[in-house]
């Protein structure tokens, strides 16, 4: 149930009062029987719990997200000859001599 606060407009009396949203608000001050007006003011708020802090939804985020990975395409490779050293294969010719003896 809220605490709701009231005001006194003759004597300035401030009281509280337990109420159900449903009751009737009160009217009359119970010290000198001027009119009550209640009084609005700012609600203390507590943020309890994981998620509400930038470090606490930082490292949460990270291990609670699943982990989606986009592949990029690799870049392509140049085909200037100034900028690519040559990788062509060496070839080793072999040459092969026969030799001939004549006998006569």
């Amino acid at each position: 149930m809220p605490t709701y606060e009231y005001e006194c407009q003759a004597c300035h009396e401030r009281l509280e009062a337990v109420q159900k949203f449903s009751d009737a608000t009160l009217t009359t001050c119970p010290k000198c029987g001027g009119e009550l007006r209640k009084v609005f003011s700012a609600v203390g708020i507590v943020f309890k719990g994981s998620g509400f802090y930038k470090n606490d939804s930082r490292s949460s985020a990270t291990s609670t997200a699943p982990a989606t990975s986009t592949t990029t395409p690799a870049p392509a490779a140049s085909t200037d000859a100034s900028s690519t050293p040559a990788t062509t294969p060496s070839t080793t010719s072999t040459s092969t001599s026969t030799s001939s003896t004549s006998s006569d």
